[in-house]
């Protein structure tokens, strides 16, 4: 990309373009064109060419794309070729359904570890490891942690965010109901739950 910046409403759209292939994938269907993944995703076919042309070419004009090589590509562009261990702070409800969620590892995401400040609380994970809040800075200080889920308490979200960021980890997912902004230091994604809601209930009323 040579240094070329990517604005986030085309990065949003690579998981979607991601997605849509891995579904042609199982399918079998080995070519598709930007009119058929545009109508697919409620886009315009010019908008994939664009999006996808940020990335270099991956398509012959009348000849479609290539769905094994355009998935790879963008695979590989999302950072997905590698290994990513998460750690989960917080062993709620949220924190042990996002610890038993299988999906992760197609995108090579691994779960390594949970904690919490009750550990008794927190039911038997299979291949996750439960620690207490008190062993958190010893354990991110001597394993990789490429990225810390946070899904613990408002009160809590901010404080525990900035010790593992402090502490070298550069990615955020949070689930806590608070935005967090690390600027240059970490990225983080904040999930709130609470919002989408009230934005789907506002759809469907209009």
């Amino acid at each position: 990309m040579g240094g070329k910046q990517i604005s986030e409403n085309v990065i949003s759209r690579l998981p979607k373009y991601y997605r849509y292939l891995q579904e042609l994938e199982v399918k079998k269907i080995n070519r598709v064109s930007s009119k058929q993944i545009s109508e697919a995703l409620n886009l315009t076919a010019s908008q994939v060419r664009q999006d996808l042309s940020n990335f270099g070419g991956f398509g012959q004009q009348g000849y479609g794309y290539d769905v094994d090589y355009l998935k790879a590509c963008i695979r590989e562009i999302l950072g997905l070729n590698t290994f990513h261990n998460a750690i989960i702070i917080g062993g709620g409800r949220i924190g042990q359904a996002l610890a038993n969620y299988k999906g992760f590892a197609s995108e090579n995401v691994y779960v390594r570890a949970v904690f919490d400040i009750n550990v008794s609380k927190v039911a038997k994970i299979d291949g996750v490891d439960v620690y207490d809040m008190a062993e958190l800075d010893a354990y991110v200080s001597n394993h990789k942690v490429d990225v810390a889920i946070i899904s613990v308490q408002k009160e809590e979200a901010k404080k525990v965010a900035e010790k593992v960021v402090a502490l070298g980890v550069k990615a955020i997912w949070n689930f806590a109901p608070i935005d967090l902004n690390f600027g240059s230091r970490a990225v983080c994604e904040n999930i709130n739950m609470s919002e989408s809601l009230m934005r789907l209930i506002y759809k469907a009323k209009s």
